[in-house]
């Protein structure tokens, strides 16, 4: 099916964006695993699955489209201490949530609604889960102060696949 190079082009320009939330959730998963930071890693860690099947969605829709997906990472922001990879990822997901609704009005204007609908589940995604868990991990840091905060979230992680051991 052809799609509208237009729509396609925009799809390759939230590729690079799912690829970089994918790279920069990675980093900042395997920091907190190193750290012990099991919590945070567990959670963190499946960011980053996430990502990654939104980036398999979009490449697949890009295909589907006739279009060539462009691998092509945007830049990642990694922080150095919790809070600062914590906001640094919500400045991520923020940016996201906006380009998948300049996406989801672009396809609306191309009358391209299978995409539409794929990027309104990635927002909702993005919103509701990314975003907002973000939000209340700052809240709470606030709320408990840093180094309450930090000790809630010790621990292995359980996706560490090995990682913790010894």
């Amino acid at each position: 099916m052809q799609g509208k190079p237009e729509v396609i082009d925009y799809l390759n320009f939230l590729l690079g964006g799912e690829l970089a939330a994918r790279d920069q959730y990675f980093i900042h998963s395997e920091m907190y695993n190193e750290w012990h930071f099991g919590k945070l890693y567990d959670r963190i860690h499946h960011e980053m699955e996430d990502e990654t099947l939104h980036a398999q969605a979009i490449i697949r829709r890009i295909m589907m489209l006739d279009g060539t997906p462009n691998m092509t990472v945007n830049a990642i922001n990694i922080g150095d201490t919790v809070p600062d990879m914590l906001r640094k990822d919500l400045d991520l997901e923020y940016a996201v949530q906006q380009h998948l609704k300049d996406g989801i009005s672009l396809c609306e204007k191309h009358h391209d609604y299978v995409t539409r609908d794929m990027l309104v589940a990635q927002l909702e995604d993005t919103e509701e889960d990314h975003a907002h868990w973000l939000e209340q991990q700052l809240r709470l840091i606030d709320m408990m102060g840093l180094p309450n905060y930090l000790q809630s979230q010790m621990g292995e992680g359980s996706d560490a696949g090995g990682h913790n051991a010894g």
